[in-house]
């Protein structure tokens, strides 16, 4: 039992423990949100429908000017942030409410409530980034390239960390784990916190996905499978993160991308995020363990490649049956007429 568990060094557990407490204020300061949400339905104020998140700069200046006593639907849309997708006229539509009073007051504690958790998530950031700044500087000892810094004057995006997450992973390690696509500043803090930046505990990646809980149950007795093969449930907070990661791929042109739609399409979607967190698992573990920078070959990489692989799996099958695979020569010259 104690060769498979694995508790990170003290520093690491720190850092550990601050990220862990992020993730709970960031979920209950989410419960507020739909406090806020709930609130604005009783009074038949749809504003949930008129903008995509109501925490946004858009939201959260209607709902300010609402419980200052503001009142007119189309005063109220015109506070509307200049990158909202919606016209005033629609957000307006949606601001012709009751204005009950016990509704109001119940709206005004969930977004004190929700500011509150929004300044102790800031708090917490500046805990993460101290702690992160007090483990040894490795960049120099890296192979990789450094990231790009976040351009000023743009903000994180909400519930992402308020520093610089990628640059100071890489600092601590002496790779960017964000080159990997899918795996954004975040997770790679919330994956180092959990199994630090030293490997070698695992002897190899399949110690390490196995560890993380994204290998499929191998049940064999006397040469027979005894059930079926599927992943376990489990905990692991570092395979939830790259889940998370995976699931962002859907749409990507990259090799990771691709993988992930012919999973799903042979799979599901469910097996297909798995198999792909395995494979960015696979992935972090050697590019911590040999400090080399990823890169991507694209999707038509990916594509040829596979194709190559499922032509020498026919040549096979058409050999063991005894045939053989000709591959037809298409005609570039077009029939003249008669």
């Amino acid at each position: 039992m104690l060769s498979g568990a694995f508790r990170p060094e003290d520093q690491v557990c720190v850092l550990r423990s601050y990220m862990r407490q992020r993730a709970m204020l960031v979920k209950y300061s989410a419960q507020h949100i739909q406090h806020m949400q709930k609130a604005l339905t009783q009074m038949n104020v749809q504003l949930q429908h008129a903008v995509s998140d109501i925490t946004g700069m858009t939201g959260m200046r209607i709902i300010r000017a609402i419980l200052a006593g503001e009142r007119n639907p189309h005063k109220l849309a015109a506070m509307r942030d200049p990158g909202c997708k919606q016209d005033a006229a629609t957000i307006a539509k949606a601001l012709q409410g009751n204005w009950r009073k016990e509704h109001l007051f119940a709206l005004r504690q969930a977004m004190e409530l929700y500011d509150s958790y929004r300044e102790k998530i800031a708090a917490c950031d500046q805990q993460i980034l101290a702690q992160l700044r007090a483990f040894e500087d490795r960049s120099e000892r890296g192979n990789g390239t450094p990231p790009q810094a976040m351009p000023e004057g743009k903000t994180p995006r909400k519930n992402e960390l308020g520093f610089d997450g990628a640059g100071e992973v890489y600092r601590m390690t002496g790779v960017d784990l964000t080159k990997i696509d899918g795996v954004q500043a975040h997770t790679a803090v919330k994956v180092i916190s959990e199994i630090g930046t030293d490997v070698s505990p695992w002897p190899t990646h399949k110690h390490f996905a196995s560890w993380l809980g994204l290998c499929p149950t191998n049940r064999i007795s006397g040469g027979k499978k005894l059930a079926r093969r599927k992943v376990m449930p489990n905990a692991n907070r570092a395979a939830a993160a790259l889940r998370v990661a995976a699931q962002t791929l859907h749409h990507s042109h990259s090799a990771l991308g691709a993988f992930l739609r012919r999973m799903k399409a042979r799979l599901g979607m469910p097996k297909a995020i798995e198999a792909t967190a395995h494979k960015l698992a696979i992935l972090i573990y050697y590019i911590l363990k040999y400090g080399a920078d990823y890169v991507d070959k694209g999707q038509g990489y990916y594509e040829r490649a596979y194709q190559g692989r499922l032509l020498k799996q026919l040549a096979r099958q058409a050999k063991r049956l005894g045939y053989q695979l000709v591959k037809e020569e298409t005609s570039t010259t077009q029939p003249q007429p008669a």
